[in-house]
Order: C-alpha cells, then sequence, then structure tokens
C-alpha cells in the first residue's frame, strides 16, 4: 500500500532528483547562449578565455588575498613578537575560510563561460582534424612529450588524433546537456549519477576545467587502471 501512495507522490510532485536537474535548467540555458556566441571567434581569441576567466577570479578575491598576503609578511617580521604571531595566523585561518567561500561563488558566475569554453573547444576537435594557435611555451613544451602537436613558424598545430594507453584515438565528442547537468552537479560537490555510455568522462573535462582555473590544483579518481592511463 505505502508503495503503490509513493510511486503516486513521485508522479504527482517528481523526485528529488527530477527537482535538482529542473533547478539547474537557467544555468544550462545560460551555457548554451555563452557558446552561442563562441562560435565565431578565433581559436586564438577561445583559448585566450582561459586568460580572461583567471583574471575575473583573481580580481574578485584580490582583496582577501591581499589581506593574507599582508598577514602573511608580517608573520616573517622577525620584530614581530610570538604572541602577535599567533593572533595574525588565526587571522589569516578565518580569511582562508572566507576566502573558500569567495571562490565557489566567483565560479559559479564564471561557470556558464567556462563550461561554453571546453564545450566549444571539443566542436572544435570534433569537427576538424587539427587546431591552429599562437605558440606558448607550454605549447613548445608539449610538443617535445608528445607527437599529435606540432610548432611551425611560431604556430603550434593540436591534432584532433593522438596515442593513448598503446591505443589510437580521435577526438569526436560534444557536450550534450545531460553532461552539462553532471558538470555542474559535480562541481556543487554533490553525487551524480550517470548510466554506462551517457559521457562521465566527457562530463568531467567541465568541472575539470572550471576548477583548474583556480589554479589550486584539480584531481580526478579512477579506480580503472585503463581510463586513468588513457583519459590522462
Amino acid at each position: 500500500m505505502l508503495s503503490s501512495i509513493s510511486k503516486g507522490l513521485k508522479k504527482m510532485f517528481g523526485t528529488k532528483s527530477e527537482k535538482d536537474v529542473k533547478k539547474l535548467a537557467p544555468y544550462v540555458d545560460a551555457i548554451k547562449a555563452e557558446y552561442t556566441k563562441l562560435s565565431s571567434v578565433s581559436d586564438d581569441a577561445l583559448r585566450a578565455k582561459t586568460i580572461e576567466l583567471k583574471e575575473v577570479i583573481n580580481n574578485g578575491l584580490k582583496s582577501i588575498d591581499d589581506q593574507i598576503s599582508d598577514l602573511t609578511e608580517k608573520t616573517k617580521d622577525a620584530k614581530t613578537i610570538v604572541q602577535d604571531k599567533e593572533e595574525f595566523f588565526e587571522q589569516i585561518e578565518v580569511l582562508e575560510e572566507e576566502r573558500n567561500v569567495a571562490l565557489e561563488e566567483v565560479l559559479m558566475e564564471i561557470l556558464p563561460v567556462a563550461f561554453a569554453v571546453v564545450k566549444e573547444t571539443s566542436r572544435r576537435l570534433a569537427e576538424n582534424k587539427s587546431l591552429v594557435v599562437t605558440a606558448t611555451e607550454r605549447d613548445e613544451e608539449y610538443a617535445t612529450q608528445h607527437a599529435h602537436v606540432t610548432i611551425e613558424n611560431g604556430q603550434a598545430t593540436w591534432s584532433n588524433e593522438w596515442s593513448a594507453a598503446g591505443i589510437s584515438m580521435t577526438w569526436e565528442m560534444v557536450h550534450y546537456d545531460v553532461q552539462l547537468i553532471g558538470g555542474i552537479i559535480i562541481h556543487q560537490g554533490k553525487i551524480g549519477e550517470m548510466a554506462t555510455g551517457e559521457g562521465k568522462t566527457l562530463m568531467a573535462t567541465l568541472p575539470l576545467y572550471l576548477n583548474a582555473l583556480a589554479q589550486r590544483g584539480v584531481h580526478i579518481v579512477t579506480v580503472n587502471d585503463y581510463l586513468a592511463k588513457r583519459d590522462s
């Protein structure tokens, strides 16, 4: 009897997961709107979005970072007495907690653009055998380690084919709404369940990129050794 009532309530009001997904719809719409804007920019301009987003984060946290930096310098000052140093460290600890909250707010603000950058990059790699951009030091370093990146006349060419775990791979994936939703959920620190074939690996590129922009380090963990070698 209770089972029948439960099913009836779910049909009438929806499950919690359905409600949670519905709340994320505005974010998905915002991502798709930003994605449309990026279709006409050059590959170099698309790449420059990473620098722009990092600057947004740095600017948003500048006030707190300046305070932390100032207090840190005071703790290193030989003239500072032990009691004051302890007080400074306590203040730094409080500011670090405030910084984490502020960082999360900034990341949620830039999430639509960040996810759109990843999706647009994926589309370009899926539709083109290679992408050509102005070479950076990172490109030059990467080219010495990976055959699918070459440098010539100041230009870096990134092929959409490479060898991973001894297998030839071709990039041919572009994020669907289900991956966008999954990416938001994972970024929010929640658990997302996706069926086999729904693109968990592709989904992971979204929160990976977004959180990497904060320059504090990001890890993706899998218990599957083959996937770790292939997808890294």
